[in-house]
């Protein structure tokens, strides 16, 4: 993993806005038809050399392949790459799991004003019924391919490919097969392992992708207590690091965010309280959402937290979820400020998370995605002006 050396490298959590062809496609499989996959593939290729160029363009230097090859969400493509998953109707509203949670019962008007926008309806569940293992090795090597063949001659500086964490694989999944949702959650890990593994042995950085870590909070306190809640992240960097086994951490990145929907937030999680735990997970940097207003006064946990030797802090230093582009004075301000306390060859530029949670849901335009990526690259510029002056 390249780190920044002589000046403030960029990047950022990975899932990019996706271009119509890729949409097309994906919305008719879905509708039922049987649109020409040779055709796809090719599409899909083409897109992925066009995303990076456009990465390299706006001044990213660690980029990914935008997860255009998932078909769903961000978590919930491990359907398409897991045995042991069916997908069955919701019984009722009260059953639905995208229903709870503390902001959500705060807010509740808000919400369903916001769902009632943005056309949400979770009528399905995802229910384990039966041994699960890794099916996606045909998927995951298309996107090793996809990305490296991108990649050779684009002057980016790394390349990197965004998964799901075991915790934040098909959430809200509902067991039946297992004896319990440890032994689940342990078989997926298992099976993920070979996802991680591939995409590393390819010499590309692999990301696990974990917004339920601080997520859960959320959903368990209250009723449950904050120490349940500490056991139950300790248990997922286990989980983690059983993932990773056998795999250089050098090569890993571990996302960590709120969910980061556009909502008021007033029940996370304070960083300050879990990231003893975050830093227990076996990778070579962390990546952080510390860019909206609910989080980025956090940056000052750095003054006494100790990121562990040899490891790199990528903070979100611009916001997926706002149409408002940072100016790039306030993006080297959250740079200078972090690399002042944790070293600047220790700190990489990124954002919050994925401008797009899916093929068809995006956070803001994507003439405003590039804007913002752009506003972030020409910040890491003058922050490195005067990190290395």
């Amino acid at each position: 993993m390249h780190r920044s050396t002589d000046r403030i490298l960029t990047t950022h959590v990975g899932s990019l806005i996706r271009p119509p062809e890729v949409r097309a496609f994906l919305r008719a499989r879905a509708n039922g038809e049987q649109p020409d996959e040779a055709i796809y593939q090719g599409q899909l290729s083409a897109a992925v050399a066009k995303i990076v160029a456009q990465q390299v363009a706006a001044g990213v230097d660690v980029v990914s392949d935008g997860e255009f090859g998932k078909a769903i969400s961000w978590s919930q493509y491990a359907l398409e790459r897991l045995s042991g998953f069916e997908r069955k109707p919701i019984q009722s509203r009260d059953a639905n799991p995208f229903n709870r949670g503390a902001d959500r019962t705060r807010f509740a008007e808000f919400y369903a004003e916001l769902d009632e926008k943005d056309g949400v309806a979770t009528t399905m569940e995802a229910v384990c019924t039966g041994p699960i293992t890794y099916t996606g090795q045909a998927a995951v090597q298309r996107d090793i391919a996809n990305l490296k063949a991108a990649l050779a001659g684009s002057g980016a500086t790394e390349g990197f490919l965004p998964v799901a964490a075991p915790a934040s694989v098909i959430p809200d999944r509902r067991n039946v097969f297992y004896q319990n949702d440890d032994d689940m959650l342990a078989a997926i890990a298992d099976a993920m392992h070979h996802e991680y593994k591939a995409i590393t042995d390819a010499g590309l950085v692999v990301q696990l992708d974990d917004a339920r870590a601080a997520v859960t909070y959320d959903r368990m306190v209250p009723p449950g207590s904050f120490e349940e809640y500490h056991r139950w992240v300790a248990r997922q960097m286990e989980v983690i690091n059983h993932a990773l086994k056998g795999i250089p951490p050098a090569q890993v990145r571990y996302h960590v965010c709120w969910g980061s929907w556009p909502g008021p937030h007033t029940t996370d999680v304070p960083m300050r309280k879990i990231i003893d735990l975050i830093l227990t997970a076996n990778a070579g940097a962390y990546v952080l959402e510390m860019a909206n207003p609910r989080h980025e006064h956090e940056w000052q946990i750095w003054k006494d937290v100790k990121l562990p030797e040899g490891k790199i802090l990528i903070p979100g230093v611009i916001s997926h979820a706002t149409n408002v582009v940072e100016h790039p004075e306030l993006v080297a301000e959250r740079i200078t400020r972090l690399a002042r306390l944790v070293g600047r060859e220790r700190v990489i530029a990124g954002t919050d998370c994925g401008f797009a949670q899916g093929p068809f849901y995006q956070r803001v335009h994507p003439s405003i995605m590039w804007a913002k990526l752009e506003a972030m690259a020409e910040g890491a510029k003058i922050a490195s002006q005067e990190l290395w002056k």
